[in-house]
């Protein structure tokens, strides 16, 4: 049996993915949570900032940045399970 496992996510007809791929050896999982060198580099763009915001608090997600209004939008920082640092981000219409 493969120890390589892997999804490959294609949102729409974009024909832009992303693969997800596990760790397969030492110095790949020394590099769980630093793939971006501590830089914000996932997105995850939301249509209720407020209600996702405060549904993430509710389930203990760790904000690291707090909630800014900007000229595009308004967004905050949050570490997942892995300390990847993503976006949650609602742009301005």
């Amino acid at each position: 049996m493969s120890k390589k496992r892997w999804v490959v996510v294609i949102p729409g007809e974009s024909g832009t993915s992303v693969l997800l791929a596990r760790a397969s050896n030492p110095r790949q999982q020394a590099s769980i949570g630093n793939q971006a060198g501590g830089r914000v580099f996932l997105f995850l763009q939301t249509d209720d900032f407020w209600r996702d915001f405060h549904q993430y608090l509710e389930e203990g997600i760790e904000f690291v940045r707090p909630p800014q209004e900007m000229n595009y939008g308004t967004v905050a920082v949050f570490k997942d399970l892995y300390g990847n640092l993503w976006d949650l981000i609602q742009y301005n219409s």
